[in-house]
């Protein structure tokens, strides 16, 4: 696993783990890096030290790696189930209705759903709050 720092075009900060750089690479080739602030796929690394392991931590970093993985993906899981079964899906009205709860138009609650990366720009700018869920990370009963 590696971490790396980024950042957007509108350079909001943010960290992200990937397999190996290739993945990084390949992953923001096909625009799939997403800035979590304001949904941007014009992501670039920003200059971090690198972290240095000693010998000994060497021996055991794959089991590490792996079970920093598998956590990582059950807090993606939780958090997920949690939004999803404690808010309302507005699926595909998300702008919308996230702008009329902020103006005080629609009675306030917590939602989720769809929207384009230029409705989330627009929120961000326009100061209504958003993120984006975190993908659902596949499930590890049925990895290979």
């Amino acid at each position: 696993m590696i971490r790396y720092a980024l950042s957007c075009d509108h350079d909001h900060g943010f960290e992200a783990w990937f397999a190996s750089s290739g993945d990084y690479d390949d992953q923001a080739a096909r625009g799939l890096v997403e800035c979590p602030f304001c949904a941007s796929t014009v992501i670039r690394k920003q200059i971090m030290a690198p972290a240095v392991s000693g010998t000994k931590k060497a021996a055991s970093s794959p089991d590490v790696a792996k079970q920093m993985h598998s956590m990582m993906m059950q807090a993606a899981r939780e958090v997920r189930d949690h939004v999803e079964q404690n808010f309302d899906y507005v699926g595909d009205s998300f702008a919308r209705e996230a702008r009329d709860i902020h103006e005080g138009r629609s009675e306030k609650r917590e939602i989720y759903g769809e929207a384009t990366p230029a409705e989330v720009k627009k929120l961000k700018d326009d100061g209504v709050p958003c993120a984006p869920l975190p993908s659902l990370p596949p499930d590890p009963k049925k990895a290979n």
